[in-house]
């Protein structure tokens, strides 16, 4: 039983963090404009030229506008909580780090593992749909050539051809990446100017060539319509503003909640911003406000120019501005196509070097991936051998039953950092440097102890922590401070509603028989009941004063609600997705466990701290000393 007992807490240690923002291995070179405009370009894809199309066609129609309104809602729920971290802790590592600090090193594993897996797929994909819009570009003459000289007969497994050109366009943009970080961001900045000028261009022209009556269609506009047999018509359902109802918006929501993914590069760049802690949180939120504004404007411009039905799903907007009378305006959404393209590759590919070093600088992946190069200050291996399985991946593989993994990484981030924010904000020792009040007049106690003798302080903590459990300071604490018992109150609840979340969304997405059953409903009722209870002694309890240049407002239930959505759209991937994840989740637990659990340097350095408090006190845990 000792041995699992420790073997356990090494599985939940967590990392202590040096939060000055002086010291970095990194070049400090990055404007809050520079981490806008990474945000914007790798959030605001090729998607914006294409999703509207496929999303209005067949799910919503014109209240499309709608559904990115609650996309993005969604999305700026997690935004939010990044944003909380960004200011909290200025490392680089994103969802990785801040999961270490907070619930412990293997859901820290966890997460960054799955990041590096969407960042690779994402790169991998979004090379392979440049080199198909360029291709389209020059009447599929690459695509032809290479089927006809080099095909590929493994279906299912391989492409029909390898893509030299997306392997090309990887290996060229890992150039800039590896050797300077201000390069990046400057190509970054002019890709993403032209893409928003491309989508000003749209939306104006959408406005001024539209009408409103697209936005009113009756039956008798869809059966004339009809009448013309050289159009492919989509569904019409009840015509109007809403022609799928209330359904239809929720629907088209949830497709469209993947537009917004890809803003959480941003907070990679906590060792190369100039000022992080006020930076990304402010690029964050920008961000984010700007691709709304930019994915509302294209879907309301394309749905007043084209009736919904008529909509092409693989190109909406040159076919709208043929329908209008400017098919030469295609030219220019191709531009813009290939330079949102453009960025959203950069913005897949900074972010995934920066994770992997994160984790080797902390002994969980080999240590040689930790290596900086002292000129240009960038994880040079890191990034050249990220590059590299990208661009065999892109080179070889036919992505499309891969993509849906990149989903489940993304939300399994966007749910941890959700729970760690909510965890942390309630926890006695903080991660901040600006703690007011009684909290800081404590923690200066306790170094003074501390500087005086590490065993008393030591024996002090004991007797704090040894604060006794009752159904009284579930509702009523103690104190108006956070305490270890109150800390431990609120991670407990947090767990319990995370459990009863997950019962509840695989109810809502998978159990269609159990909804039509009495006992589903009592199941439904009780999972509801537990969650409000749980979340009304969360917020009973006593939430930490430390100063930030940002906080998540309305806790606990802006996280909570932000962990409901993400949880239910992952119960809404298929079992095959869920298979190659526990596939990928295998080969990472056999590194983890095979090196990361011993090399790790959160438990080399709480051996060495055990070995040099010896003498004045028996007992030196890694947890303890985080908080000494």
């Amino acid at each position: 039983m000792d041995k699992f007992s420790r073997f356990g807490k090494k599985l939940i240690r967590t990392r202590a963090v040096d939060l000055s923002t002086e010291s970095s291995v990194f070049a400090r070179c990055l404007t809050t404009l520079d981490l806008i405009s990474l945000g914007v370009g790798s959030t605001l894809g090729a998607g914006v030229y294409v999703l509207a199309g496929e999303v209005a066609k067949d799910t919503t129609g014109p209240s499309i506008v709608l559904s990115f309104f609650i996309a993005a809602f969604s999305s700026v729920l997690a935004g939010l909580c990044y944003a909380e971290f960004g200011a909290r802790v200025p490392r680089a590592g994103s969802a990785y780090l801040y999961s270490y600090v907070t619930v412990g090193e293997i859901w820290a594993f966890t997460t960054g593992w799955n990041l590096i897996l969407s960042y690779v797929l994402g790169t991998a994909s979004v090379a392979r749909a440049w080199s198909s819009t360029f291709d389209n570009l020059i009447e599929n003459r690459i695509s032809d050539y290479f089927r006809a000289h080099v095909s590929i007969k493994i279906e299912n497994v391989f492409a029909e051809y390898p893509d030299f050109f997306a392997l090309l366009i990887v290996v060229l943009l890992t150039a800039p990446l590896a050797f300077g970080v201000s390069e990046s961001a400057l190509i970054n900045k002019i890709f993403t100017a032209v893409n928003l000028l491309v989508l000003c261009f749209v939306i104006l022209a959408g406005f001024v060539k539209g009408h409103i009556k697209n936005w009113c269609l009756t039956e008798e506009d869809y059966a004339n319509a009809t009448s013309n047999v050289s159009v492919s018509l989509g569904q019409f359902g009840s015509g109007g503003f809403i022609p799928f109802g209330f359904g239809g918006i929720v629907a088209g929501a949830a497709t469209c909640f993947y537009a917004f993914v890809g803003f959480d590069c941003i907070a990679t760049t906590g060792e190369e911003a100039k000022n992080p802690q006020r930076s990304i949180p402010v690029g964050i939120i920008v961000s984010l406000s700007i691709c709304f504004v930019a994915y509302f404007g294209v879907s309301a411009a394309l749905t007043l120019m084209i009736p919904y039905y008529l909509l092409n799903k693989e190109s909406p907007l040159p076919d709208a501005f043929k329908y209008v009378g400017w098919e030469p305006a295609r030219y220019v959404v191709a531009v813009g196509s290939l330079c949102a393209l453009s960025t959203s590759l950069l913005g897949s590919m900074f972010p995934m070097p920066r994770v992997i070093y994160a984790m080797a600088e902390d002994g969980l992946l080999f240590r040689f991936l930790s290596k900086v190069n002292l000129k240009t200050k960038t994880p040079l291996v890191a990034t050249i051998v990220s590059g590299i399985i990208a661009a065999l991946m892109a080179f070889l593989f036919q992505l499309k039953h891969l993509v849906d993994l990149m989903s489940i990484g993304t939300l399994l981030a966007y749910s941890l950092v959700a729970v760690c924010v909510l965890i942390l904000r309630y926890q006695p020792g903080q991660l901040s440097s600006s703690c007011k009040g009684t909290e800081m007049a404590e923690m200066n106690r306790a170094e003074e102890k501390l500087a005086m003798n590490p065993a008393d302080y030591l024996a002090a903590s004991d007797s704090k922590s040894s604060e006794t459990f009752s159904l009284k300071s579930c509702f009523h604490p103690h104190s108006s401070h956070p305490s270890p018992l109150s800390g431990r109150i609120v991670y407990c609840c947090v767990t319990i509603i995370v459990i009863t979340f997950t019962i509840l969304c695989a109810i809502l997405a998978k159990g269609l028989l159990l909804l039509e059953t009495s006992v589903g409903w009592m199941i439904i009722c009780i999972v509801l009941i537990v969650s409000a209870v749980a979340t009304l002694i969360i917020w009973r309890q006593p939430e930490s004063d430390c100063q930030l240049s940002f906080k998540v407002p309305v806790l606990p239930v802006l996280p909570l609600c932000s962990v409901f959505i993400n949880i239910y759209l992952m119960m809404q991937l298929e079992a095959g997705t869920w298979t190659r994840f526990g596939v990928w989740m295998l080969i990472g637990y056999t590194i983890y466990f095979g090196y990361g659990i011993r090399k790790s340097a959160e438990g080399l350095s709480s051996k060495k701290c055990s070995r040099s408090l010896k003498a004045t006190s028996p007992v030196c845990s890694g947890g303890e000393m985080s908080a000494i």
